[in-house]
């Protein structure tokens, strides 16, 4: 028995005075209305209507049953409408998750930014270095680093642009230490390593005028899992250490960091942001997708041109990839 369709059937009979009248106006037959208010009065155990020849009438039963059954449906078509909303206007609480130094660096820019044009939208925003599940988490967004594509999947994924890592060091430590000028002086210096999944553990993968090598890592004197924490190690002059430029922009722009082999560097990492599905999305979502994405885009632009890996051709990938919205299906 649909419920809410019988209660919608007794409220056009009690509206209309007659089975009659309420089969015209939901155009049905009378019988079918008159089984549905018996049927509805059976599941109930309780007279609703007083029938006559001439009239039906409403028992006290009836007209508190009639009161409520408004109220429902009331709830039930705000209910549908505050849905039907959601993929319209942004509004209510966006989750998002994203790795520490993202977070601090681009997110919560793109937050200001986003939360200026959507007011209504409050964003919760975790940061952690760990990988969650989308959905068990209860995430809008997971915005995730990877060194390579992410492997097919049922959810969506957008490719926001790429970081690079650099070589790092304090001023002071090359004052005392001496700059190296080639790969094979690193091995005359502390080597400090970000310990994060993305990135190999036992070398440092450079890029530079030659091609690709790679340096070995010794027992790590000091090693942590935020690049924000390896910058501050750097600032204290414990070595030389590979940062996202994210990590580094701050303090390169100051003078307390400064590159080290500027011809060279890390392997690049894509950053995406990950959704659960295509269809019907909300419109918080879709919005913030878009605001991250140009967002991040800007960041990286100005990322390339401090490091010296501004390039006129990649800005107008990375201004092509703002405005395009053509994902790919994989997961996080």
């Amino acid at each position: 028995m649909d419920v809410v369709r019988s209660m919608k059937i007794f409220i056009a009979v009690a509206e209309a005075g007659s089975f009659t009248g309420a089969a015209l106006e939901i155009d049905a037959t009378t019988g079918y209305v008159s089984r549905t208010v018996a049927e509805l009065e059976s599941r109930l155990r309780t007279r609703l209507l007083n029938r006559t020849t001439r009239r039906i009438a409403l028992t006290q039963a009836g007209e508190r049953y009639l009161s409520r059954c408004r109220d429902i449906l009331a709830s039930i078509e705000a209910a549908e409408s505050e849905a039907s909303q959601a993929h319209a206007t942004p509004s209510g609480t966006l989750r998002v998750h994203a790795m520490a130094s993202i977070g601090q660096n681009y997110v919560v820019p793109a937050v200001a930014a986003y939360q200026r044009l959507y007011p209504d939208v409050a964003v919760d925003l975790t940061l952690s270095q760990n990988v969650p599940d989308l959905l068990e988490d209860g995430y809008d967004v997971v915005l995730r680093v990877s060194p390579d594509k992410l492997p097919d999947s049922n959810y969506i994924c957008h490719e926001l642009g790429t970081v690079r890592g650099i070589l790092c060091a304090s001023p002071a430590y090359l004052a005392k230490h001496g700059t190296p000028k080639t790969v094979d002086d690193l091995a005359r210096h502390p080597r400090l390593q970000v310990a994060l999944s993305v990135f190999p553990s036992d070398h440092w993968r450079l890029i530079g005028p030659d091609g690709q090598c790679d340096v070995p890592l010794p027992v790590h004197r000091f090693k942590v899992n935020v690049p924000d924490a390896m910058a501050v190690a750097l600032h204290e002059g414990m070595g030389i250490g590979a940062l996202p430029t994210l990590a580094a922009r701050a303090s390169l722009r100051t003078g307390a960091l400064v590159r080290v082999l500027p011809d060279y560097y890390l392997q690049a990492l894509d950053i995406y942001a990950i959704y659960a599905s295509r269809q019907y999305v909300d419109a918080k979502i879709k919005t913030w997708v878009e605001c991250v994405r140009a967002s991040i885009a800007d960041a990286l632009i100005e990322d390339a041109r401090l490091t010296g890996h501004y390039d006129e051709r990649r800005e107008t990938h990375i201004d092509a990839a703002k405005t395009s919205a053509a994902p790919a299906a994989t997961r996080g």
